[in-house]
């Protein structure tokens, strides 16, 4: 009898005080308030933090009259943080070298470079099981520091899944860290976030729980000094939490800050949305598809759709439905996804994919 091939898959998800994710807001919400004034901006403004610090910096070509220093602060209120901030801002206008390059009749790409797209119908959401279960980890303590007082917003989750011949079968190891007020105790701590976070989140996925699957909270013992003050943070150094887990490969750019016309963003969600209906339709069982651009240019440099093996019928058939179905231009893109709407703070956490309000998710019929 062959031997089953067994491996340990991990990903991970962070929560929105975590200082990248907290920078990574701050950008996504700057850019939305740019949207809401003037559709057409075009923004790649990031941000920097450390201790009561906070750099905001980068391109702006925008109508839109922009507080910053108010939208920074009001994110900043939201994560939980109670001292002020001092703000340091250096913004200039898009190169317009750049601008000349994409603002034509139809917008071209702003960049060269390559994305990725990916999916797997091993869940419902079409995403890999531990980056989709991270995520949720991550979500419902959100939602539950939010009610307690005594723990605060900088965590991380993780989640090992043990696959058997490419398909999941259980959880191995169950890992999160929370950050909390120093009247807490380790047992009180572990105790609470297992029967509140973990356990909530996990019965939704009981059948992969087993008698060998392992629990660990707060493996440090103390996390008390969080966020800016623990750690520092700044925009796009979580694009394998944003993405897939390290499962389908990521592009060579981030997507917090930056709008439409930067395919590093909306080129990875068009890939995305690709690679989910070959999946849905029942072509394949996992998809990866890589896009490359060039700056300046309405089209795509190169296209290529990996199955691994998986597809349920020839790959010229599952290029062919590509080709006559979907348009990867940038122009396109924008208009097909409508990403000229202010919707981008809310993917700055849990991650850009798997989740059913974005446009990118949908099943084109």
């Amino acid at each position: 009898m062959k031997t089953k091939e067994r491996k340990i898959i991990t990903s991970e998800s962070v929560n929105i005080g975590h200082p990248d994710k907290t920078c990574d807001t701050i950008a996504d919400a700057i850019l939305d308030e740019a949207l809401k004034q003037d559709k057409n901006s075009q923004m790649a403004v990031e941000c920097a933090i450390k201790n009561d610090k906070l750099f905001i910096y980068g391109e702006a070509t925008t109508k839109a009259k922009i507080d910053y220093d108010k939208i920074a602060r009001k994110v900043l209120k939201e994560v939980g943080y109670k001292n002020e901030f001092s703000i340091v801002k250096e913004i200039s206008e898009q190169s317009p070298d750049i601008n000349q390059a994409v603002v034509k009749q139809k917008l071209c790409a702003n960049d060269q470079g390559m994305v990725f797209g990916y999916a797997t119908n091993e869940t419902e959401e079409f995403m890999p099981l531990p980056i989709l279960v991270a995520h949720k980890l991550m979500k419902c303590y959100d939602d539950f520091r939010r009610k307690h007082k005594l723990y605060f917003a900088d965590a991380k989750g993780q989640v090992s899944v043990v696959y058997e011949d490419e398909k999941p079968t259980s959880f191995d190891t169950i890992l999160i860290s929370v950050s909390h007020d120093s009247k807490l105790t380790l047992a009180q701590i572990q105790k609470t976030i297992k029967e509140d976070v973990v356990m909530p989140v996990l019965k939704e996925y009981k059948n992969y729980i087993t008698k060998d699957t392992k629990y660990i909270i707060n493996p440090s013992g103390k996390f008390t000094i969080w966020g800016s003050f623990g750690d520092s943070g700044c925009v796009g150094r979580k694009i394998v939490v944003d993405t897939y887990g390290g499962v389908g490969r990521v592009g060579g750019g981030c997507f917090s800050s930056k709008n439409a016309t930067k395919v590093d963003r909306s080129a990875a969600y068009y890939a995305r949305y690709v690679a989910k209906n070959i999946v849905a339709h029942g072509f394949a069982d996992k998809c990866e598809i890589q896009v490359s651009y060039a700056i300046g240019m309405e089209d795509p440099v190169s296209m290529y759709v990996e199955c691994f093996g998986t597809n349920k019928k020839p790959m010229k058939e599952i290029d062919k439905y590509v080709s006559e179905n979907f348009d990867f231009s940038p122009d396109n893109i924008i208009k097909e996804l409508g990403l000229l709407k202010p919707i981008y703070k809310q993917t700055a956490c849990f991650g850009h994919f798997g989740r059913k309000e974005f446009p990118w998710e949908k099943i084109k019929k």
